[in-house]
């Protein structure tokens, strides 16, 4: 496992391109919609990890949600993995709770899937692979 990325929500992606170029002095390498989670996403390196800068693109979505009750801040880390079928199954096993146990597709070619923050100290854990 490594970190993969540190998922940011944001209430302007305009916004935040702009403070994140400066502060990293460099341009954001790839923005893509992701419909189904009602998120527009911004990914930028640094290092042999990346910050994803995350904005709702509809109201009932769940960075939606969070920027109504928390604001603005760190939304949720994300672990590369090899294999992520055989990291939930190992997980489960640990007794981790999984908002949903299914990898599904998500933003920058990854299959993902959500540990929920009651099993996590709190914290949003993603899991991700990258997809072949």
């Amino acid at each position: 496992m490594k970190i993969e990325h540190i998922g940011i929500a944001v209430k302007s992606l305009e916004t935040s391109d702009r403070l994140f170029e400066r502060l990293l002095g460099k341009s954001s390498y790839k923005q893509e919609k992701v419909a189904r989670e009602g998120v527009t996403t911004s990914f930028y390196e640094v290092g042999d990890s990346k910050v994803e800068l995350l904005e709702a693109s509809n109201a009932d979505s769940p960075i939606a949600r969070f920027l109504g009750k928390k604001g603005e801040g760190i939304h949720h880390i994300a672990f590369g993995v090899e294999n992520i079928v055989e990291e939930i199954a190992r997980l489960k096993n640990e007794g981790f709770e999984f908002i949903s146990e299914e990898p599904k597709d998500g933003a920058d070619n990854k299959l993902v899937v959500f540990l929920h923050p009651k099993s996590t100290n709190g914290v949003l854990v993603e899991l991700c692979q990258e997809k072949a």
